[in-house]
């Protein structure tokens, strides 16, 4: 740690934006401060470690797929304050730069106001950041920072202003907030912060999505993690239905959707090949997708040309997972999704999916916003060319809970979890494919 604490002295003392002294009351100012007035937590999924000195090393994950990673953070102290804190991240789906409050504050005063930071970015070209701050008991909202902050690497500090609109939504409670800020990064990178405060006076600074029309709105998928492979895919998926055109096998079965669907191809890859194969079936599903995600690949190719009989069509948990969006607005995504189908595939029938269950147990925040899109997918279906499955309590246990054995992280079924998908989906899809031309 000690080369990267002499850097990043250096990077700090070279630089003028540590110069600027903390706004007077009454904004709440988080650095520069004393260490013991905010606790500074670093860690990523499966482990968190406060940073109470001068750096701390968090334990990679135990998963295989992560035992290359690395995850360090170091803080520059003068005089028993903080001035700035500098994460160093590698190979990790996620980790986290928190600073928490040690007891819970009134933002609701703020919520006209801005959230501003100073960020150094030294690498980001794998990697992604993401600005975040708390809404609420178990919500957590946040503004994607990867192309702003990419196009920074390198070029010193830079100030960020965000307008608290961008974390406020209907129903929001931000008066016990117990995490005013908060980093979270993917991929790999290094980046410093530094003169993190809430104010009371907008400012002029970044745009962040419109959170009313963001579901609806056409967009690809802008993930650090995605951002290599979600084109290919989305290009290699057009090929994989030209051919089977070509073959003069064109696919009977369209499933749309995010990582979930996307795992008939590994998990469920046993239970696609006995089931889906003979139908020719297309997998469009994409991980990390929101609804806005699958309106672009939709718009952009791929079911034209073809006429299935059936689309399954499951999607939404991404939008709830990812930013607690409102199920209203969710709901929304996915209708604007079946007034495209519709629009392309008019002589298909769509079966339409309930999100399926996430989070262990029957009160987990998450689920809850799920179950209550469900309700409204309900009003979606016309019994016609629309209809409603809820396979979930299939998925679940007698108690509410949600099982490893079916899940094993809690989101994404296994190779049982796709045997129980498709055996509880198999008598409405058998009927809806009897029933189409």
């Amino acid at each position: 740690m000690s080369g990267v604490r002499t850097s990043f002295l250096g990077a700090l003392l070279t630089t003028a934006a540590l110069g600027a002294l903390a706004q007077a009351a009454p904004d709440i100012t988080l650095l520069p401060a004393p260490s013991a007035a905010w606790r500074t937590v670093v860690g990523h999924w499966e482990n968190q470690v406060e940073l109470a000195g001068d750096g701390v090393v968090v334990p990679a994950p135990t998963a295989d797929y992560a035992r290359a990673s690395t995850l360090a953070a170091s803080a520059l102290t003068t005089g028993g304050k903080r001035e700035a804190v500098l994460l160093d991240w590698k190979d990790l789906w996620q980790a986290t730069l928190r600073i928490e409050s040690r007891e819970p504050l009134d933002l609701r005063p703020y919520l006209g106001g801005t959230l501003e930071f100073d960020l150094d970015v030294a690498e980001l070209a794998k990697g992604g950041v993401r600005a975040k701050l708390s809404c609420g008991d178990g919500c957590e909202r946040g503004v994607n920072l990867i192309e702003p902050a990419r196009s920074w690497a390198g070029k010193g500090w830079q100030h960020v202003s965000l307008a608290m609109s961008c974390f406020t939504r209907e129903g929001a409670d931000f008066s016990k907030v117990r995490l005013p800020f908060a980093i979270d990064a993917t991929g790999t990178g290094r980046v410093s912060v530094a003169n993190v405060r809430i104010t009371r006076t907008a400012k002029a600074g970044l745009a962040c999505p419109d959170y009313r029309t963001e579901s609806v709105t056409p967009a690809m998928l802008n993930e650090s993690w995605a951002v290599d492979w979600w084109q290919p895919r989305h290009e290699q998926k057009l090929q994989e239905k030209a051919r089977l055109i070509a073959a003069g096998t064109p696919p009977e079965v369209v499933f749309i959707g995010d990582s979930i669907t996307q795992g008939w191809e590994k998990d469920g890859s046993e239970v696609w090949q006995r089931h889906y194969a003979p139908l020719h079936a297309l997998a469009l599903g994409f991980g990390g997708d929101r609804t806005e995600n699958a309106l672009w690949r939709l718009q952009h190719g791929e079911v034209d040309g073809i006429a299935p009989k059936v689309a399954v069509l499951m999607i939404g948990t991404n939008n709830t997972g990812h930013r607690a969006e409102a199920p209203e607005r969710t709901a929304a995504g996915i209708k604007r999704l079946l007034d495209e189908l519709r629009q392309r595939l008019p002589r298909t029938q769509v079966l339409l999916l309930a999100i399926f269950p996430r989070g262990d147990k029957p009160d987990d925040f998450l689920r809850g916003i799920n179950q209550r899109v469900n309700k409204l997918l309900e009003g979606l279906a016309d019994g016609r060319s629309v209809h409603f499955l809820d396979i979930n309590a299939a998925l679940l246990n007698t108690d509410g809970t949600l099982g490893k054995d079916v899940m094993p992280d809690l989101l994404h079924p296994n190779a049982k979890g796709y045997d129980i998908w498709q055996r509880s989906m198999a008598p409405t899809l058998q009927k809806l494919l009897r029933s189409t031309p």
